[in-house]
């Protein structure tokens, strides 16, 4: 009896027990309130702070390398005329100022007229041309490429031989950090050759502008930097190495003693004059001061003016609120996030 009336009465009533349940959840929803007794949360963010301090620094700047050729360089034309004679056969070696070859230019002169006051008889008494010999010499010492064939016509500038120096010089691209950091640079550098002999001095060293590309540059990967200036230094004569072997070029351009220093972090700017926020006293919105930037080991910079040590600032610039949030942004939208 009771298996057969009692236990599916009970069944029953539980369903509808349930099924109330449900029908008021979804029309009527969850209490989700808060009991008023429940914990409030008290923490708050509090943003780092590093201490002004005192340091030696030192703005070393490692350029990743390479050994190259110097390129040659042109004989040029210095007169507008005819090869008249060749001074040194092709391949040989010459030395700064060793001529090379005669350019000869003829300018025909206009013809002496005289008038016989009895008479009246002209004589015409023809002129030779006005001759100019030039003599173009080698602008460097190496090996002469001399195409350039007697008799030939030449104009002002024109290139009528190379001159191979033989030598080689470590070349290397520049980041624009790095060419920030080298304004002012020395003229020596310290070079290490990969598999090569002990660190040596290379001298003359030039820093110039990048070379600009056929073609529009492909966009840099993530990470990466277009390199905005080259660093060259020639190599020793008596420093044996390869043209296309790997170095390390080691550029100090200057050191500071007890200098005012803070990381980099907290700066906003690299070079010149940058902004730091110091923090004035506990619980204040942090001010936004200029300073002055000298030397930077890439860790930390020297401020020459605007900061004293033990002043307190933020040790990462501040964020601006722009009133965006990253699906608003079209830099940060991320469809994955922001639903598509």
């Amino acid at each position: 009896m009771v298996r057969r009336y009692v236990f599916p009465a009970l069944r029953i009533l539980i369903w509808a027990v349930i099924a109330v349940a449900l029908v008021r959840i979804a029309f009527a929803g969850a209490d989700m309130s808060v009991d008023a007794g429940g914990a409030v949360p008290t923490g708050q963010v509090v943003e780092p702070t590093v201490e002004v301090t005192a340091a030696t620094i030192t703005n070393a700047v490692t350029v990743r390398a390479s050994v190259v050729a110097d390129p040659a360089v042109p004989v040029r034309a210095t007169l507008a005329g005819t090869v008249s004679k060749l001074l040194v056969e092709n391949g040989a070696r010459v030395e700064v100022g060793t001529p090379v070859l005669e350019i000869r230019q003829e300018t025909p002169q206009d013809p002496l007229t005289k008038t016989d006051p009895e008479t009246g008889e002209v004589t015409v008494t023809e002129r030779k041309p006005k001759v100019v010999v030039e003599t173009v010499k080698a602008p460097v010492a190496g090996t002469l490429s001399l195409p350039t064939l007697k008799d030939q016509i030449l104009s002002v500038g024109d290139t009528v031989g190379q001159v191979s120096p033989g030598t080689l010089s470590v070349s290397g691209n520049l980041t624009p950090d790095q060419q920030y950091r080298l304004v002012g640079a020395p003229t020596e550098a310290q070079v290490t050759l990969k598999g090569g002999p002990a660190p040596f001095t290379c001298t003359g060293l030039r820093i110039g502008a990048a070379a600009q590309p056929a073609a529009p540059a492909e966009p840099e990967q993530e990470g990466g930097t277009a390199p905005s200036g080259t660093v060259v230094c020639a190599l020793p004569g008596d420093v044996t190495a390869f043209p296309g072997l790997g170095a390390d070029l080691e550029i100090v351009n200057g050191t500071a003693a007890d200098a005012v220093v803070v990381p980099v972090t907290a700066v906003q700017g690299t070079v010149q004059r940058g902004n730091v926020w110091v923090v004035t006293s506990e619980g204040a919105e942090p001010e936004q001061r200029q300073v002055g930037l000298g030397l930077t080991d890439g860790e930390v910079v020297q401020i020459t003016e605007g900061l004293a040590l033990g002043d307190q600032v933020l040790e990462f610039i501040p964020v601006p609120d722009d009133g965006k949030d990253e699906c608003e942004d079209p830099a940060t939208y991320d469809p994955a996030v922001c639903g598509g």
